[in-house]
C-alpha cells in the first residue's frame, strides 16, 4: 500500500515568550515567561527564542531581556540541562545585536542570535527601517562580531509567498536570499510565512526548491503562521519535502509586536497589517506535537508534558486559545471503558 514519505525524526522550536508574546496586549510577568521556558525545557525542548533585546520602549514585553536570561542561566530546575539547549534572542538592528553581544560576554547572553531580511522592500523597511540592501550590509558589518563571541547566527527571509503590504513576491527570490545568508556565515535560514499568506502547494514548491539548491536539511528551519487556517497543512507540505525543523508556539499565539501594551499606545512595528489582530498567529504546538507523533514522527519531546504546558499558557494568557488538543487530548492506545 502507498505510503506518505516524510522525515521520522524532527528538531521543534518553541518561541511563545518571544514570538507568542510580543502580539499579546499586555506585559506578563518574568516569573510566567521563565515558567513556559523552564518547563518547555524539562517536556525535552533543544531550541527556545527567550526575547528581544530590540528597543523596549517600542516593544515593552521585552522590556525584562536581560532579567530573563539572567534568570533562566541560573534556574535550579534546569541549569543542568543548558548545556544541550540553544537559547535564541531577536537582534533585528545594530543596538539590539550590540546588546547581544554584551550579555554573552557577561556569561548570560544567548546560544543563538536571529536577523531578518523580508524579500518585500515595504516590510523591511516595516520591520527594520531600512532597505533590504543597506540591512545585508549592516549584518556583513556585524556577523564578525557576532562569531567573535560564540554566538551562532540565524538569518530569517520572511514574505516569502507574499507580502502583506505589497501582495505577491515571488518564491525565487527568497531561495536567492537563503544562499545570500548562508554565504554570509548564518548557520540556518528561517524560512517565515509571517502573515498566512503560504497555501500548502507553494510551500511544497517553495522548500522542494530550497532543498535542491541546500540539500542539508539542518540548515533550514520553517516557521508558519496561521491568520487563515492553513498552520498545520503547511506543516506537512514542508514535511513532504523534507524539512525537519519546524517552530510553533503553545496556543497558537503571536504576531505583529503590539502597539498597544497594557494601558498604553506603544511604538510596536506600526499599524497592525492584519484584517482582523486577533485571529493571527502561529502553529500550534500542542497540535503539531500530537499531530507528528500520530505520525510516527520523533519529536523528541514528551506529548503529555506539551499538553499541560499548554493547558497552563491558556491561564497565563488569560483565554481560551486555539489548541485542539489541549481538550480533546491524546488519541486513545487502549480501551477506556466509556461507552
Amino acid at each position: 500500500m502507498p505510503q506518505l514519505q516524510y522525515p521520522k525524526k524532527v528538531v521543534l522550536g518553541d518561541i511563545t515568550v518571544r514570538d507568542g508574546f510580543q502580539h499579546e496586549e499586555k506585559f506578563f510577568s518574568t516569573d510566567a515567561k521563565l515558567w513556559v521556558l523552564e518547563e518547555s525545557i524539562l517536556a525535552g525542548f533543544k531550541r527556545l527564542e527567550v526575547t528581544n533585546f530590540g528597543n523596549p520602549k517600542r516593544m515593552p514585553q521585552f522590556k525584562d531581556a536581560d532579567e530573563l536570561f539572567k534568570r533562566l542561566r541560573n534556574s535550579k530546575r534546569v541549569k543542568h540541562l543548558l548545556d544541550d539547549v540553544e537559547l535564541t534572542a531577536i537582534t533585528i538592528r545594530e543596538r539590539a545585536i550590540e546588546r547581544a553581544i554584551n550579555a554573552r560576554k557577561e556569561g548570560y547572553g544567548p546560544d543563538r542570535v536571529l536577523v531578518m531580511v523580508s524579500t518585500s522592500e515595504s516590510h523591511q523597511k516595516v520591520n527594520s527601517g531600512i532597505g533590504i540592501e543597506e540591512y545585508f550590509k549592516m549584518c556583513e558589518e556585524w556577523f564578525p562580531k557576532i562569531k567573535d563571541v560564540g554566538m551562532k547566527i540565524c538569518g530569517t527571509v520572511s514574505t516569502i509567498w507574499g507580502c502583506p503590504i505589497e501582495g505577491p513576491t515571488d518564491m525565487r527570490k527568497a531561495v536567492e536570499f537563503t544562499k545570500r545568508w548562508l554565504d554570509m556565515g548564518a548557520d540556518d535560514v528561517e524560512h517565515a510565512d509571517h502573515d498566512g499568506s503560504a497555501p500548502p502547494n507553494k510551500v511544497y514548491e517553495y522548500f522542494s526548491m530550497v532543498l535542491d539548491a541546500i540539500p542539508d536539511p539542518t540548515k533550514h528551519v520553517a516557521h508558519f503562521h496561521v491568520t487563515r487556517g492553513w498552520g498545520l497543512a503547511n506543516v506537512l507540505a514542508a514535511l513532504l519535502a523534507g524539512i525537519t525543523h519546524f517552530e510553533g508556539t503553545y496556543g497558537g499565539i503571536g504576531g505583529q509586536p503590539a502597539n498597544f501594551v497594557d494601558d498604553t499606545p506603544v511604538g510596536g512595528t506600526g499599524e497592525y497589517y492584519y484584517r482582523d489582530p486577533s485571529i493571527v498567529g502561529l502553529v500550534c504546538m500542542e497540535d503539531m506535537v500530537v499531530m507528528m507523533d500520530e505520525m510516527g514522527i520523533d519529536t523528541g519531546v514528551d506529548v503529555d508534558h506539551v499538553l499541560r504546558i499548554g493547558r497552563m499558557v491558556e491561564r497565563i494568557v488569560g483565554r481560551r486559545l486555539r489548541s485542539e488538543c489541549v481538550r480533546t487530548g491524546r488519541i486513545p492506545k487502549e480501551m477506556t471503558g466509556r461507552k
